[in-house]
């Protein structure tokens, strides 16, 4: 699929979020994946300090630098950066007020620590920055360096302060050297080239805080991006079935008698027992993921599912969820 057949022509900066929990993370790593495919460079990058982006590609832990650390289908590449605070506060200090030796030894004072406590808005200008900085980023001919990043933002409950940098700033500065950078980041975030994924299960908390999250993006003028609903679980039994297996009408000694024909004689009613409890248990899980599915029919954005991995999540597992978001369009 090409770029100009996806939903998101044009969006250069994709902020992925999510309940934790929801595999926020392996979301924008197979986000980044799919957008690098047919010969794309895309930025995969980390705001939290987890590692989480190098546990996924089975890397060492990653620096504060921007390292390739997956070749896309068709030769993309993915890079990904690990976005060390206090680096990229003497980063800032050096851009903007030339204080590059002063930077360093704030270090060792744990000053870093204190204006970040004290300021926390401006550490949200420090990590959203650094990402829009990458965006703009430009080779020497003008082409973009990259041509799309995807951001493992912060959970769902506090994406939109960590956006909205402006409000977060404006306490610190008026003027100067800090509201002229969150100005520039506000006009990368807020821009048609810009999207806030949200990343949910099909669980009643997951969904009521992507369907929150949505509203509160929309009430300060954020863009919104799609939903990814994420390691959905297949039915597993016929309709008949799962209905009688909800209102807990299995017919016991007819499972019995199956468990019985496959061979397992001498403990075919225990056996029998741990199967209708799990069939029911499968069909109330069922029953939840049609209920929020239904409510996420009230949300208008683009929505995309990913399966359960049966065997987890390694890298082999990060190419087809790539895949699967290509083939519905997400990139």
């Amino acid at each position: 699929m090409s770029a100009k057949d996806t939903d998101w022509d044009g969006v250069r900066l994709h902020v992925v979020t999510g309940k934790g929990g929801t595999g926020k993370t392996t979301v924008a790593a197979a986000l980044a994946l799919a957008l690098a495919a047919g010969g794309r460079k895309v930025l995969l990058v980390e705001v939290e300090g987890r590692q989480g982006i190098a546990q996924l590609f089975d890397v060492p832990p990653l620096p504060y630098e921007e390292r390739r650390v997956a070749v896309a289908p068709d030769g993309g590449e993915v890079y990904a950066l690990a976005i060390d605070t206090e680096e990229a506060l003497i980063e800032y200090l050096e851009m903007f007020y030339n204080l590059k030796r002063a930077g360093k030894a704030m270090t060792k004072l744990g000053v870093v620590d204190f204006v970040t406590t004290i300021a926390p808005g401006l550490r949200d200008v420090i990590l959203t920055g650094k990402t829009s900085e990458a965006v703009r980023r430009k080779e020497k001919n003008g082409a973009f360096v990259y041509d799309a990043v995807v951001m493992d933002a912060p959970p769902t409950g506090r994406i939109t302060k960590f956006l909205n940098v402006n409000d977060e700033v404006s306490g610190l500065a008026k003027v100067g050297p800090v509201r002229n950078h969150a100005d520039t980041v506000m006009r990368v975030v807020r821009s048609p080239e810009t999207a806030v994924h949200f990343v949910t299960l099909l669980e009643e908390m997951p969904v009521q805080e992507t369907m929150d999250g949505i509203a509160e993006l929309h009430g300060v003028g954020l863009p919104v991006g799609g939903v990814f609903v994420n390691m959905e679980h297949p039915p597993l039994l016929a309709e008949d079935e799962l209905a009688a297996a909800a209102e807990d009408r299995l017919d016991l000694d007819e499972i019995v008698r199956g468990v019985k024909s496959a061979g397992l004689e001498d403990d075919a009613e225990r056996v029998a027992a741990v199967l209708a409890a799990e069939a029911v248990a499968h069909a109330r899980r069922t029953a939840l993921q049609r209920r929020e599915k239904e409510r996420l029919e009230r949300i208008e954005q683009p929505r995309y599912t990913l399966p359960l991995l049966s065997d987890g999540v390694d890298l082999a597992g990060l190419y087809d969820l790539a895949q699967a978001l290509r083939e519905q369009g997400a990139a």
